[in-house]
């Protein structure tokens, strides 16, 4: 079985995350200005301006090139659904093939299944998952569980983007901090996945070719039993715990720190600013993004 492509993404992820933080690196330079520093540094803020960082103007073309900052909803709805989606993939071929499961005998119709997704002999794909080490499936199983922390962010943060937050009508954010945005949310859970993702694309290939090769009748029962899917998740190593205490930390402080803020503007329609006071506003200036800091601190402990 062929999973090649596994490096390949993740050198493609790599890519993609090295071009999209080049521009702050290079912005955070201290490029003299004759070498064209300070407008590499007004572009970058220009492009990551939102809200009222955003510098009025009454120019039709100022705007063209912006989008309503209420916009942040689309963020967390393509994060919901990619996460998600990736979710019940990696959960589901987990289940299915990396816990202690008695193995069914191949047959015929597996050996025809193999060959409509590329197998080399009708024992290729049997035998890529009988081998996998123990060490493979606990992290396909930590893939997981970091993919429920991932999911568990986005839906918070989509709730709270239409029932906390209050965008100003007038709030507005540029094109491509917004195009920034939408790849972020596609990206970071792409990279959660990137190691067995190309492995359970191929198990779910094969399943496909098997049910097109035996018929709905001829396959066997999918039976899940609940606990089965949460048991292996109980057996993963004190770092995950720690990652997972973290997250929660994080988000507590974080759930907080938005209700301050979507409880400053009490009129939809105002654009008066107050400052925001309580949890940790008393000691940082932007104690949500630290927040979030906090938040994803957990992929590195897990």
């Amino acid at each position: 079985m062929d999973t090649g492509s596994g490096p390949g993404l993740q050198y493609l992820l790599c890519l993609a995350w090295v071009a999209a933080t080049l521009p702050i690196a290079a912005a955070a330079l201290p490029i003299p200005r004759a070498a064209g520093g300070r407008f590499i540094h007004g572009l970058l803020c220009a492009f990551s301006s939102r809200g009222k960082t955003v510098r009025p103007s009454s120019s039709s073309s100022s705007k063209r090139f912006t989008v309503p900052q209420k916009f942040f909803f689309h963020f967390y709805v393509v994060g919901v659904v990619v996460t998600t989606s990736l979710l019940l993939a990696i959960w589901f071929y987990a289940y299915m093939k990396m816990t202690p499961l008695i193995p069914e005998p191949s047959s015929y119709y597996s050996t025809i299944a193999s060959h409509l997704v590329g197998g080399s002999n009708s024992f290729s794909l049997t035998n890529f998952w009988l081998s996998r080490p123990m060490k493979h499936k606990y992290h396909v199983w930590r893939t997981v569980f970091v993919l429920i922390l991932m999911e568990i962010q986005v839906l918070r943060r989509l709730y709270e983007t239409e029932h906390v937050f209050h965008y100003s009508p007038s709030a507005r954010m540029h094109i491509i901090g917004y195009l920034t945005g939408i790849f972020y949310y596609v990206a970071a859970p792409l990279s959660l996945a990137s190691s067995c993702l190309p492995e359970t694309i191929q198990y779910l290939r094969y399943q496909i070719a098997e049910f097109i090769v035996k018929g709905r009748a001829k396959m066997p029962d999918l039976a899940i039993v609940p606990s089965h899917l949460l048991k292996p998740l109980l057996k993963l190593g004190w770092c995950q715990w720690i990652g997972a205490i973290i997250f929660i930390w994080g988000s507590l402080h974080q759930i907080h720190c938005h209700a301050i803020l979507g409880s400053l503007r009490e009129h939809k329609d105002s654009d008066e600013y107050v400052i925001p006071c309580g949890d940790w506003f008393s000691r940082v200036s932007c104690p949500h993004y630290l927040a979030e800091l906090v938040i994803y601190f957990w992929h590195v402990d897990s």
